[in-house]
């Protein structure tokens, strides 16, 4: 099927065309046909695979110009409500629709005006909540609600908010849920409020050809000098760092700068205008470098990323996807390089599960020089603890290689000598600290 193909209405194909579209992905293809006949869609499909589009597009198509608010789109995020606004105006540039994207960190008042003309509204549950108790967003007349990132929502603890407002919509309404994952708030959603919902799923994948995924063993102490040698050697391209918490992703972007590096960081715990400013300067390439939480790794679209690097391991092989599918897009090759220490054995071997992945160990190379790691901000003690990324040897300590090289099983990492893979990487490490919690 190609983009002039879709039943929509000739200045959204314009649109589209201009943008360089071509042909839908999977889940536009299927979703956009059944959302134009009504129906009720669960979309499980993951992170770029076009979901903005897929309920987008329809709803641009079926909605009227100066009859009030008709859609109403949730998304987790600040960003990816700033995103998906951005994307239903560029869709709609010859429709002259006013879309207003509703957040909190901004003045509220320049949004209480914009509702006031908006035909679509995209925003997080926080302000849409302020909004309704300030009688400033009126939802008589919503045809389309949207939740957008469905599970990452509930994983932020919005459960409760969005059940709220989806009370104050009219019943009479079409519901699109799209999610990457099924937890149980999910699907507690989809039995309570869609209608017969038609289930739609796009096949979460890696392109194994396109996508080179390789894992380091590597000490504590020597886990930042090996990122920087390795960030030194790959100089192509933009990346994206994973680190599991907001004071990690600090911490990590602090040095990466010092050794000369253009990067910034990007996390929940920064204010709305520094968060929009680093994807702004990664955007115009005013920086080579993301380290993030995985706020980063669902929904924004950060587009050209070359190298992925999970300094922290995430708990699961889906987190892990999500955070891969960053790169390998649209044809184009990428790197995905997991720095593995004693405190993420448990973590990996989760990922490993999942035999879709061919993730391969690398050698560590054996001239990385040791570089400074200052986990204190300058001014406030200085010196180098134990811990994440510290120097002395601590919790990972040299001994990181341990239960590598013998009982190796088929996918090529260690285990005990039974071979066993529960505890294939040696004793299990005390993990205070280290689990994948996304600090979001």
């Amino acid at each position: 099927m190609k983009i002039d193909d879709i039943q929509i209405k000739e200045q959204l194909i314009r649109a589209l065309q201009e943008k360089g579209f071509t042909e839908p992905t999977p889940i536009q293809e299927k979703s956009i046909p059944l959302i134009l006949q009504g129906k009720d869609i669960f979309g499980h499909s993951s992170t770029g695979s076009g979901k903005t589009a897929a309920f987008g597009l329809p709803i641009l198509d079926k909605i009227e110009r100066g009859k009030g608010i008709q859609a109403l789109i949730l998304t987790p995020t600040r960003e990816l409500c700033v995103q998906v606004t951005d994307a239903l105006r560029d869709f709609s540039k010859y429709m002259h629709f006013t879309i207003s994207g509703v957040y909190g960190g901004v003045s509220i008042g320049p949004q209480i005006d914009a509702l006031r003309r908006s035909e679509i509204v995209v925003g997080t549950p926080g302000r849409i909540l302020d909004h309704m108790e300030r009688r400033t967003i009126n939802f008589e007349k919503i045809r389309f609600f949207v939740l957008d990132e469905a599970d990452k929502m509930f994983e932020m603890g919005f459960l409760e908010a969005v059940e709220e407002i989806m009370t104050h919509i009219p019943v009479q309404r079409q519901t699109l849920l799209f999610s990457a994952t099924l937890p149980e708030g999910v699907k507690h959603l989809v039995r309570k409020h869609l209608k017969q919902p038609v289930t739609v799923k796009s096949d979460v994948y890696v392109d194994k050809s396109l996508l080179k995924q390789v894992y380091y063993v590597v000490p504590m102490p020597q886990k930042f000098s090996l990122l920087v040698y390795l960030m030194k050697q790959q100089l192509e391209g933009m990346s994206l760092i994973f680190c599991a918490t907001r004071h990690e992703v600090d911490i990590v972007t602090r040095n990466v700068k010092a050794q000369g590096i253009r990067a910034m960081a990007i996390h929940g715990g920064l204010s709305q205008n520094r968060r929009l400013h680093a994807l702004d300067s990664l955007k115009k390439e005013n920086i080579s470098v993301l380290i993030a939480t995985d706020v980063a790794a669902r929904g924004l679209d950060i587009k050209n990323v070359q190298h992925v690097y999970n300094y922290d391991v995430p708990k699961s092989s889906q987190e892990y996807v999500h955070r891969i599918g960053r790169t390998a897009r649209a044809g184009m090759s990428g790197s995905a390089i997991t720095l593995l220490t004693e405190r993420d054995y448990d973590n990996f071997n989760n990922i490993l599960r999942d035999h879709t992945l061919d993730i391969q160990r690398a050698p560590t190379p054996q001239q990385v020089p040791q570089l400074q790691f200052q986990r204190n901000s300058p001014g406030f003690g200085g010196g180098m603890r134990s811990g994440r990324g510290g120097f002395r040897s601590g919790r990972g300590g040299s001994s990181a290689g341990r239960g590598f090289g013998r009982g190796h099983r088929s996918r090529g990492y260690g285990g005990h000598r039974d071979g066993s893979q529960r505890s294939g990487f040696g004793h299990r490490p005390r993990t205070e600290g280290s689990s994948h919690r996304g600090g979001e």
